[in-house]
């Protein structure tokens, strides 16, 4: 029996499509070229920069659900970026939101996978770091996976040398490369349901 073809819808800011990067691969593009699919995999990004999780969940399900198809294995992959930082959303509300998205993914019959706030300025660490915990406790609560991209990369040097040669805010080359190797270590191609020896 063929396998449904997967069909991937990332939503997120404008760390999502990579933006900074000289490649132009961003994450996405990097973990897309490392998952090997009897069919290969339709990937759609639909990013906003600067969006906050407010934001997303207000547009998330119209605009996933067009690109959704009854005979594929539709996936949703869900980059909380840092914008409710600067916006001043409370933890509670960037849980809310993020809950929303998941629950009604669940009701969807969708499978969704989450990747959180990488490090942005060293001011930001604290808050960053709390809201990393706080989406990570949302999804685990849901049995959904969760990409922690804070705690591995606040002190890496390689991301900080990155981040340090931009504008302190966008990651490079390098930096895009560090969280899709992350994203592929945590069980992306087991929430796939794909062999591979990066799990």
């Amino acid at each position: 029996m063929t396998p449904s073809p997967l069909r991937i819808v990332v939503l997120g800011d404008e760390l999502a499509c990579g933006v900074g990067d000289p490649k132009a691969l961003g994450w996405v593009g990097r973990v897309v070229a490392r998952t090997i699919a009897p069919v290969p995999p339709t990937v759609l990004t639909l990013a906003v920069p600067g969006e906050t999780s407010t934001e997303l969940g207000g547009r998330w399900d119209g605009e996933a659900s067009r690109r959704f198809t009854v005979d594929a294995d539709n996936r949703l992959v869900i980059g909380v970026g840092r914008a409710d930082i600067g916006a001043g959303l409370s933890l509670a509300r960037s849980r809310l939101n993020l809950a929303n998205i998941l629950d009604v993914a669940e009701q969807r019959n969708v499978p969704a996978f989450v990747v959180g706030p990488p490090p942005g300025r060293a001011e930001d660490d604290e808050r960053i770091a709390e809201l990393s915990v706080a989406l990570g406790d949302v999804a685990s609560r849901r049995r959904v996976p969760y990409v922690d991209t804070f705690a591995p990369l606040v002190n890496h040097d390689q991301w900080r040398a990155d981040m340090a040669a931009g504008d302190g805010w966008l990651p490079g080359q390098a930096g895009y490369g560090l969280i899709a190797w992350l994203v592929l270590h945590t069980g992306w191609h087991v929430w796939l349901g794909l062999p591979s020896d990066a799990d």
